[in-house]
């Protein structure tokens, strides 16, 4: 039979294979007296890091459009999943606009919604990216092609900001 090795004959052998253990990390227990609310950290730093992303898109879009705005925004990833959503009604936001490092734009009335709404500076800082209309992307291959490299300039302009 065989004899069980030490922890640190283990680390040697291991060492001249080349392999280098991977060691599960412990969370560091916390005193009860520095317990702070999940809540209050969220909100912290929710109001430290600024929205991401923000999407616009036109107020009359139909469920089908929607699911299809859904699915894309979700295959790029939470950060642009959870993008917060303004509708555009009569050529005006319907809600206040949040500051935004990018923006995703459906449409070019849309476009110039958000350009009567923001400030030039917030327009200067932030990535503005235009998409066809969700009622276009549904019909259009090319609009398609066109939202699919809109996405993914928005994501590349998400991934430098992050760095």
């Amino acid at each position: 039979m065989r004899q069980p090795i030490s922890a640190s004959q283990r680390a040697r052998v291991l060492r001249a294979l080349g392999v280098v253990p991977w060691v599960r990390r412990m969370a560091p227990e916390v005193p009860a007296s520095r317990v702070v609310s999940a809540r209050l950290i969220n909100e912290v730093s929710d109001a430290s890091a600024g929205v991401a992303c923000v999407v616009v898109v036109p107020e009359a879009c139909s469920t089908r459009e929607l699911d299809l705005l859904g699915r894309a925004l979700s295959a790029c990833g939470a950060t642009v999943a959870r993008a917060a959503r303004v509708t555009v009604s009569g050529g005006q936001l319907a809600a206040d606009v949040p500051e935004a490092r990018a923006y995703l734009v459906f449409g070019e009335a849309q476009a110039h919604a958000l350009g009567r709404s923001l400030p030039a500076a917030v327009m200067h800082r932030a990535q503005i990216v235009l998409a066809d209309e969700p009622a276009l992307v549904l019909t259009s291959a090319a609009a398609k092609r066109r939202l699919w490299s809109a996405l993914r300039s928005l994501r590349r302009a998400l991934a430098t900001a992050d760095c």
